[in-house]
């Protein structure tokens, strides 16, 4: 047995009892680290981690280079901590698969939440539906930097009439801010809205989220206003 073999235990066994929630953020990082380095004393490099990048989850939303620099992370060790949130998330999206009409904005924000989970870039994600609101896709459509999303009109066009879709939700998220419409976000939904009429597809509103927020277009009344 190892020097640091039974501290290992009753870390451990600690959690196995009683979950991370007499866990410091130091000792869930300490605790991780065991199944990526199993023969080091893992509490200093969880020290280095947290210090490095102020908060735990800086941690998890670090690069595998940035983790690397380090002393003590290797790849391993980082591709086990980028496996965490993204395995959260990943649980996070199986769970909308129950979500099968989307009748409001509610089951719109529902659905779509979790699939910004961690995202530090502008998403923007498309939902075509049926007659009945059904939901037939949720594609994503366009992947940019920091407030540089691009929403493009003729992706969302092919994607809705190849769904044979009868209206459209739109998505994008605010990385580094709040769930406010920018005028860009307004002037983008009407662009879209426009040109779906062209076609005879409705569109039903668009979903700005930040972080555990969203707000909805069309329970803001702006989907109204548009002349189409």
């Amino acid at each position: 047995m190892g020097v640091h073999d039974g501290h290992r235990d009753r870390l451990r066994e600690n959690f196995i009892e009683h979950g991370l929630d007499s866990f410091n953020d130091l000792n869930a990082l300490e605790l991780l680290l065991f199944y990526a380095i199993p023969r080091r004393d893992t509490n200093p490099i969880a020290h280095d981690l947290l210090e490095r990048f102020e908060t735990i989850g800086g941690v998890f939303r670090a690069s595998v280079e940035e983790l690397c620099e380090v002393q003590g992370i290797g790849r391993n060790a980082a591709a086990l901590i980028l496996l965490v949130p993204q395995i959260m998330k990943k649980s996070c999206i199986s769970d909308t698969k129950a979500i099968v009409y989307v009748n409001n904005s509610d089951d719109a924000g529902k659905y779509l939440m979790p699939r910004f989970m961690n995202e530090q870039d502008e998403v923007a994600y498309m939902m075509c539906l049926d007659s009945q609101k059904r939901l037939i896709k949720c594609s994503e459509i366009s992947r940019g930097i920091v407030n540089a999303v691009d929403i493009n009109t003729r992706i969302i066009l092919e994607t809705a009439v190849k769904c044979k879709a009868s209206s459209v939700i739109i998505s994008h998220n605010h990385p580094d801010g709040v769930a406010l419409p920018s005028p860009e976000d307004s002037n983008a939904t009407k662009q879209v809205a426009k040109s779906l009429a062209l076609v005879g597809i409705q569109l039903s509103d668009h979903i700005i989220v930040a972080g555990g927020d969203y707000v909805s277009f069309a329970d803001s009344g702006f989907m109204r206003l548009i002349k189409v």
